[in-house]
């Protein structure tokens, strides 16, 4: 049962420190994306990238990399995107693993403490000490014994249940990130693709000319 105990302010501690961590990457998104939107569309690249540089959020870093990439072209852009889009995926779902391990086996642990108190139980009630006076069953050992064993159950439900709550809440919490950042990368992606290169217009526009001629 200590263990258990251990266990449950482990993943108290994992569950603050998340939760702080989504706390400091939070940014307006949606105001972000109109800002981004705007820059984009007046060719203000540099200040588009210093914007998203402010920004704390998974979102914006994604949106950045791509932009970074521009000079490289869409293709290259939309590599950079995903990289650092599987970046911040990793750096969301760190400690992630050990709520979700910890919420799907912490009642097995408890079960297993409640058959070892069983065990006892039965242990105690096979013992000649456990008669009394009058030669039958004292219920006080056994019931303790068996008082125990659920206990033990019952802590390993205290510990599992709030690691599975908060292991699905911060998966939530990744999916809308990661759904918004595929909305603002789209949106640097997008005027990226529209966007000719100077060096193209030339060659396509002169052998234009010199037909007309």
């Amino acid at each position: 049962m200590w263990i258990l105990i251990v266990l449950s302010l482990a993943s108290i501690l994992v569950t603050v420190e998340r939760a702080l961590f989504f706390r400091g990457i939070r940014d307006d998104i949606s105001g972000l994306s109109r800002e981004l939107d705007g820059l984009l569309r007046a060719g203000r690249h540099r200040e588009a990238l210093e914007r998203l540089s402010r920004s704390p959020s998974a979102e914006a870093t994604a949106a950045a990399a791509g932009l970074r990439s521009a000079d490289l072209g869409p293709i290259a852009a939309e590599k950079a995107v995903a990289g650092a889009l599987a970046l911040e995926r990793s750096r969301m779902e760190r400690g992630l693993a050990f709520l979700g391990t910890l919420g799907n086996n912490a009642p097995f642990v408890g079960l297993l403490g409640t058959v070892i108190g069983i065990v006892e139980a039965f242990d105690v009630l096979g013992r000649p000490e456990s008669l009394s006076a009058t030669g039958s069953l004292a219920p006080q050992g056994i019931m303790s014994s068996i008082a125990e064993a659920l206990v033990a159950t019952a802590v390993g439900l205290f510990v599992a249940i709030p690691a599975v709550a908060a292991f699905n809440y911060f998966q939530r919490r990744i999916a809308t990130i990661m759904a918004r950042s595929e909305a603002l990368t789209n949106v640097v992606l997008a005027h990226l693709n529209a966007e000719v290169p100077p060096g193209s217009v030339n060659v396509e526009v002169r052998p234009t000319a010199r037909r007309a001629e």
